[in-house]
């Protein structure tokens, strides 16, 4: 182990199942900072930040935060007593736990010492004496709506305007506010507002049976439905020690790629569009709308919200399945490289992308960012490649990274993922392996906790699932890598003109609803 990170993690850590590298670690007030202290030092990420009330098993609250390291994921557990439930900010290490630690706070009621006491999630939903996640609250529960101003931070000084964005918003988008400073139209700073879409999700899953759960994980955000619902599947596989046979572990791979190259279409088109290139947004729309129907016609739904089951696939492809997506990848690779083409030699957009919404390499690992935003900023990290599980061992994926960090490089590797999952698809569908297509799972031992993780086609997906008695779920955290990178947008717009703030906020692409939860 580096050097630099304490003894405790050599001497007191024990193994959490997983389908990556895991250990976790039981620390005290002191340990819990200077673990985070030591992990920040050796380059980890703060992965996930989330809290559970255990008063009902040993009179106590518990915060576990996620570390990603490039070959392992470091969970370490901090329990509290009930009556004096505060425990250590996490965000002189990193900054990014500042929101994470907000939301436990509101739906828990555990608060981080000297963090930021405005509410995150909550919007006046439920009295602020009121924790959703806690035991004794029911889980179906309604309360008056109250609402009152959010205190954003304000900004001063000789022509200082604010431009209020949100949250309605004239596409059809999901709700957030983004409060932007400005003295003309360049802007001085950006801050954000979310939780518009807050559903409750983590009660929710409190009533769910293990093997149902996949279900709700898989409708958190339904552009990254594989990813989750993978991952929920990922960490109950794990603490029940089922393995996939390789075909199910092989078509699995191929519903997340192809997901992967459904939303980098879309995007692509998207963010054409926003430079008002009106001709991407058509082109790549008819390709991301020619694969949805693929996935119709071979799997039985547009987006594979019912694909992924625990131990294994809901279904097989049908020997004339191959062909048609065969072709489709030959297709789709012609047409990439031709519009790839296009838009490198428009001067147009050239002129939008080239400089806009930079996120340095600095900026971007001190404000911890993850998955493709971080791909962008010259930050080499993808879990397919560093801890790849199976299939991805035998595929080796090729990693796309860029160093600029601007609107062009996250475009840039929008296209280079897409190309490479197209050859990974190929590869998974020519080297198909024979298997069973599920396998019984049992129920999970009450008390066990288990963690899944997927490179998603934004970054990491991770949910980290505690069984509970009778093969029910005592506790289920699911978490969006936009958690790690909406505050990215905040940096990135500054020093921007404001008209260029679509685009930049595109070329990022965040979930409201897996961030809300």
């Amino acid at each position: 182990m580096n050097h630099m990170w304490p003894d405790f993690l050599d001497s007191e850590s024990v193994a959490l199942r997983s389908n990556a590298a895991v250990c976790r670690v039981l620390a005290d007030a002191s340990r819990w900072t200077g673990a985070a202290d030591a992990l920040h030092e050796a380059g980890a990420s703060l992965l996930s930040l989330w809290g559970s009330d255990d008063r009902d098993v040993d009179r106590c609250f518990r915060i576990r935060a996620a570390y990603l390291l490039p070959d392992r994921v470091v969970v370490i557990e901090h329990a509290m007593p009930a009556e004096s439930a505060i425990y250590p900010s996490l965000t002189p290490a990193f900054p990014v736990a500042d929101r994470m630690q907000r939301a436990v706070h509101d739906l828990l009621g555990i608060r981080a010492e000297g963090g930021d006491a405005r509410p995150w999630l909550r919007h006046g939903g439920w009295p602020d004496d009121v924790f959703p996640l806690r035991r004794d609250v029911g889980s179906v529960q309604t309360y008056p709506l109250v609402s009152a101003p959010y205190p954003f931070v304000p900004v001063t000084g000789e022509g200082v305007h604010v431009v209020a964005v949100g949250p309605v918003h004239a596409g059809a988008i999901e709700p957030g506010r983004f409060h932007v400073s400005v003295v003309g139209e360049k802007v001085l700073r950006l801050e954000e507002r979310l939780g518009y879409t807050h559903k409750g999700v983590a009660k929710r899953f409190e009533s769910f049976g293990q093997h149902d759960g996949h279900r709700l994980a898989a409708r958190l955000s339904g552009d990254s439905t594989v990813a989750f619902g993978w991952a929920y599947c990922a960490a109950l596989e794990s603490i029940t020690a089922t393995s996939l046979s390789p075909r199910a572990a092989a078509l699995r791979a191929l519903a997340l790629e192809r997901e992967r190259i459904a939303n980098h279409l879309g995007d692509l088109g998207a963010i054409g569009n926003d430079a008002g290139f009106g001709f991407g947004l058509t082109q790549f729309s008819s390709l991301k709308e020619q694969l949805l129907r693929h996935n119709e016609e071979v799997f039985g739904q547009r987006y594979l919200f019912d694909f992924v089951v625990p131990g294994g696939v809901a279904c097989d492809l049908s020997v004339r399945a191959i062909p048609v997506l065969l072709d489709e990848i030959a297709m789709l690779e012609r047409a990439v490289h031709e519009l790839r083409s296009i838009y490198a030699n428009h001067e147009g957009l050239q002129d939008r992308f080239l400089g806009a919404g930079r996120l340095t390499p600095e900026q971007a690992r001190a404000l911890g960012a993850i998955g493709l935003a971080a791909r962008a900023s010259g930050i080499a990290r993808d879990l397919r490649v560093d801890q790849p599980w199976a299939p991805y061992g035998k595929l080796a994926p090729v990693l796309a990274t860029r160093a600029e960090g601007d609107v062009a490089a996250r475009v840039q590797v929008r296209f280079d993922e897409t190309l490479e999952s197209l050859r990974l698809c190929r590869q998974l569908l020519d080297t198909l392996p024979h298997g069973d297509l599920c396998v019984a799972v049992p129920p999970a031992p009450a008390g066990q906790l288990g963690l899944g993780l997927i490179e998603g086609w934004r970054g990491p997906v991770m949910v980290a699932l505690e069984a509970g008695p009778q093969g029910r779920i005592r506790r289920c955290h699911p978490h969006d890598p936009s958690w790690q990178n909406w505050p990215l947008i905040e940096v990135a717009l500054l020093g921007n003109i404001v008209p260029d703030f679509p685009l930049i906020n595109k070329s990022f692409n965040l979930s409201y609803s897996g961030h809300d939860g």
